[in-house]
């Protein structure tokens, strides 16, 4: 085999090479952008639990001083009447 035709023949393998590299490499792209659109999609949706969560927690809070005003406007009443709350 003269140099002409070994030549040659590193420049094709190293065209497949560099192909195969290349195909990869935007493989992995894809890979990577995906993984940060469902990253993002993944923060938003924490966001967005987080916040009714709080709603939650504040309605509950509501909820639970007005039971506790209820009581004790019961509790005075029972005490006015003259019996044991």
């Amino acid at each position: 085999m003269d140099a002409t035709t070994l030549g040659s023949l590193l420049v094709g393998v190293g065209a497949v090479v560099g192909g195969v590299v290349a195909y990869l490499g935007k493989r992995s792209e894809n890979a990577l952008t995906g993984y940060s659109s469902l990253t993002n999609d993944l923060q938003e949706e924490r966001d967005r639990l987080d916040r009714k969560v709080n709603e939650l927690v504040a309605e509950q809070n509501t909820l639970r001083a007005a039971h506790q005003a209820e009581l004790d406007r019961l509790r005075a009443i029972i005490i006015q009447l003259g019996g044991q709350p």
